[in-house]
C-alpha cells in the first residue's frame, strides 16, 4: 500500500513521520523549498507523485486545493482515495468531490482534522464523510487516530470543522488580544495568570492557542471567514466569527511582513511580466490605470472598503498603515466622486505608504503628480467623497477583478497594476525574471537582425 502526500509542511511531515513509522510507502510533492521528510520520496510533480498511490492526502491549504485536485485526477488509479484534509467550506468540499467523481473508480474522502496535528500528529482525531471515508478511515485508523465517519456526503465533516472553529480559533484570538493588552498595560503577568487559570489545560494550552494563533494566521483566517460564511447561510450573525478572522489576518500580516530586499527585486520587473508570471492572472481590469505618466509603486497591501461615493474606509486604512503599504480600496467601481485628493496624499506619505489603488475615482491629479505619489484609479472627479461610512479595513476586498488579502504584494507601473498572493511571492518572482530575461533576449536578436538587414539593404542599394 502507498500513500501520496501533496503538501510537506508541517502537517504534512508530521502524518509522513505517521506513515513512515507505520512501514507505509510515500511519495510526496511541494513546490516550496521545505526539506523532504525523512522516509518520503519526494518527486518532482503532482503527477509523479500520486500516480500509482492508494491513499492521496491534500495537506496544500484550501486556496489551492482545486488546483492541486485538478493536476492529480488524471493520474490516480482506479480505486485510489483522494483525502482532502485542508480546512475548507462545505461547499468547496462538494464541488471537489464532484471533480472526482469524473473520474471512474476514484473515492473522496472529506477529511476534518478536529485536533491539533503539532500535538497529535497523525493520530489526531478526524472526522470523515465522503464516498471514501470509510476506506480512509481504516488507514488513519490503524495509525492510531480515533476517527468518526459520518453517514453524509462531502461537505458534511468540513462543516463539523467549521462548527469547532467558531470557538476555537475565536478562543485563541481572543486570548492574543487579552495577553497583547495585558502587556501595554504593563500587567502581562498577571493577565496570563488570570487566563490560564480559567483554562483546563492551564498555561500550557493557553500558549499553544495564542502561538498557534500567530503562527497560522493567515490560514486560520481563511477557516474563520469560511465558518462565518457558513453562520450566515445558517440565519445567523456572525459577528464574533468575523472579527476572529480580522484578528487572525492582522496578525498573520505582522508576522509574515514581507521582506524589503524581495519588494526592491519586484521594482526592477515590470508588471507586465509579473502577470505572465502567474499565467496572466492576478492583473487588475484594465479600467484602473496610474493616474500620471511615471507612476510606479510595490509594496504590501492594506485592503480597505468604501461604499459608493464615501471614504471613511480610507481614513480608517491611513489610521493604522505602516511604512511600506499600499491601499488597495474597492471603492464600488465609482466615477462620480473622488475618493482622495491631496490632503489624503499627504497623510499617506506621512504615514509611509507608498501609493494607492482605487477602484473608483480621485481628484487633484496634477498636484499627487507634483507630489510623486502613485495612484491608480478608474478616473478623476472634482466631486469630493461624502463621509458618512460605512467603510472597513483589513478584510479581503475584490479590486478590478482580484481577490486583495492584507499582506499581498502590490505592483503597479504604466501599464496597470498586479497582485502577487504573499505566499506566492517568492515563486512569483523567480518567473517573472526569468520571462523579463528571456524577453530581453528576444528584442536584442530582433533587434540585432533588424539592423544586419538595413545594413545588407544598404550595402545592395550601393551595389
Amino acid at each position: 500500500m502507498s500513500v501520496a502526500l501533496l503538501g510537506l509542511g508541517e502537517a504534512g511531515t508530521l502524518y509522513a513521520r505517521g506513515l513512515v513509522e507505520a512501514g507505509e510507502t510515500v511519495t510526496g510533492f511541494d513546490p516550496a523549498g521545505v526539506p523532504t521528510p525523512h522516509g518520503v520520496d519526494r518527486r518532482d510533480s503532482v503527477a509523479e507523485a500520486v500516480g500509482g498511490a492508494d491513499l492521496v492526502l491534500g495537506l496544500t491549504g484550501a486556496r489551492h486545493a482545486r488546483s492541486v485536485l485538478e493536476q492529480a485526477l488524471p493520474h490516480l488509479r482506479p480505486g485510489a482515495v483522494f483525502a482532502e484534509m485542508n480546512s475548507a467550506a462545505p461547499q468547496l468540499k462538494r464541488e471537489l468531490s464532484d471533480l472526482v467523481a469524473q473520474r471512474a473508480g476514484v473515492l473522496f474522502a472529506d477529511v476534518a482534522v478536529v485536533g491539533s496535528v503539532p500535538e497529535g500528529g497523525a493520530r489526531t482525531a478526524l472526522v470523515l464523510a465522503g464516498t471514501g471515508a470509510a476506506a480512509a478511515a481504516a488507514r488513519f485508523g490503524a495509525l492510531g487516530a480515533p476517527v468518526e465517519v459520518l453517514d453524509g456526503p462531502a461537505g458534511a465533516a468540513a462543516q463539523r470543522k467549521l462548527l469547532r472553529s467558531v470557538f476555537m480559533k475565536g478562543l485563541g484570538a481572543i486570548i492574543v488580544e487579552a495577553l497583547a493588552a495585558g502587556e501595554a498595560a504593563g500587567d502581562g503577568d498577571w493577565v496570563r495568570e488570570q487566563v490560564a487559570a480559567q483554562l483546563s489545560g492551564g498555561t500550557a494550552w493557553m500558549d499553544r492557542l495564542a502561538s498557534g494563533t500567530v503562527k497560522h494566521g493567515l490560514r486560520r483566517s481563511h477557516e474563520c471567514d469560511d465558518a462565518a460564511a457558513m453562520l450566515r447561510d445558517l440565519g445567523l450573525t456572525a459577528t464574533m466569527t468575523a472579527a476572529s478572522a480580522d484578528l487572525h489576518r492582522g496578525v498573520a500580516r505582522d508576522e509574515h511582513r514581507l521582506e524589503e530586499e524581495l519588494l526592491r527585486a519586484y521594482a526592477e520587473v515590470p508588471v507586465a511580466n509579473v502577470g505572465d508570471a502567474m499565467g496572466r492572472s492576478g492583473v487588475l481590469a484594465g479600467r484602473i490605470r496610474a493616474t500620471w505618466p511615471g507612476a510606479r509603486v510595490v509594496g504590501r497591501a492594506l485592503p480597505v472598503f468604501c461604499r459608493k461615493g464615501e471614504n471613511v474606509g480610507i481614513n480608517l486604512a491611513l489610521d493604522r498603515a505602516r511604512p511600506g503599504d499600499v491601499l488597495v480600496v474597492d471603492g464600488q467601481a465609482d466615477a462620480d466622486r473622488a475618493l482622495m485628493g491631496e490632503l489624503l496624499a499627504e497623510k499617506a506619505l506621512s504615514a509611509g505608504v507608498r501609493g494607492m489603488v482605487i477602484d473608483g475615482a480621485v481628484r487633484d491629479v496634477d498636484v499627487l503628480q507634483e507630489m510623486g505619489f502613485p495612484v491608480w484609479a478608474i478616473g478623476s472627479s472634482p466631486a469630493g467623497p461624502y463621509k458618512n461610512g460605512p467603510g472597513w479595513v483589513g478584510r479581503p476586498v475584490g479590486v478590478g477583478g482580484v481577490v486583495v488579502n492584507a499582506g499581498d504584494l502590490v505592483v503597479g507601473d504604466g501599464d496597470g497594476v498586479a497582485v502577487v498572493p504573499a505566499a506566492e511571492a517568492e515563486r512569483v518572482l523567480a518567473e517573472a525574471q526569468r520571462i523579463q530575461a528571456h524577453e530581453e533576449r528576444r528584442r536584442a536578436e530582433l533587434s540585432q537582425g533588424r539592423r544586419t538587414s538595413l545594413h545588407q539593404t544598404a550595402q545592395a542599394v550601393r551595389a
